[in-house]
């Protein structure tokens, strides 16, 4: 059987396959609600990795430090964000979220729906070997990199070196967002957004004192 008729077949991806995706765009969301969402390794395929989320309306990318890459890993970070926003923000900031087939995204209904069974986003997924479905992500993590290349890992960090590195990122400027940064573009009466920068402890970096190469995390512990 073809691969992608398998991935079809597979009860995950019912009515969430990147097809399904197209055709509720604009219908039942908007593209300035969608969310893409990945995994970064370390060196190993066992050990920490990164959950990293980019929001489409402002470019900005959250990183979360896991343990490791399980869905139980993935369910936490979701469970921390609604306990910290409550639902109703966490379903007006993460309303529809564009992911892969990767097997800590498969268990649907604990990322879909919270605790008392109550939806709390909608999950869609790309076609298999279809990165490219999720661009923003994926070209986001090329700043990560600057910072923690590849083949190096991430165990050494904890979440504040990471929160330490997403403030960099988001406060870079980019040619593709008009000389803003990320930080720059949210609007000051977001206040859900305001909410979330406060829960992950987000801030602006001054332009000048940006810099995203390996020595802006130096751990010793």
């Amino acid at each position: 059987m073809a691969p992608s008729l398998v991935f079809q077949n597979q009860e995950y991806r019912q009515c969430r396959s990147y097809e399904d995706y197209c055709k509720a765009l604009n219908i039942r969301f908007s593209e300035h609600e969608v969310v893409e969402m990945d995994t970064v390794k370390g060196v190993r395929e066992k050990g920490k990795r990164l959950l990293t989320m980019i929001l489409r309306k402002n470019s900005v990318m959250l990183l979360f430090l896991m343990p490791d890459g399980t869905a139980d890993s993935v369910k936490m970070v979701f469970d921390f964000l609604e306990l910290g926003l409550g639902l109703e923000r966490f379903q007006r900031l993460f309303p529809v979220i564009l992911t892969d087939n990767g097997s800590e995204f498969k268990r649907v209904d604990d990322l879909e729906l919270n605790e008392d069974l109550l939806y709390r986003t909608s999950l869609f997924y790309c076609d298999p070997m279809a990165s490219w479905q999720k661009p923003h992500v994926e070209k986001n993590h090329e700043y990560i990199r600057y910072v923690v290349p590849k083949g190096k890992s991430f165990t050494p960090y904890q979440q504040e070196d990471i929160t330490l590195l997403m403030n960099h990122i988001n406060s870079t400027k980019r040619f593709s967002l008009k000389g803003k940064a990320p930080y720059e573009l949210i609007e000051e009466d977001d206040e859900d957004m305001r909410a979330l920068m406060d829960l992950l402890k987000m801030h602006l970096i001054p332009a000048d004192e940006v810099h995203l190469t390996p020595d802006l995390l130096k751990v010793t512990r």
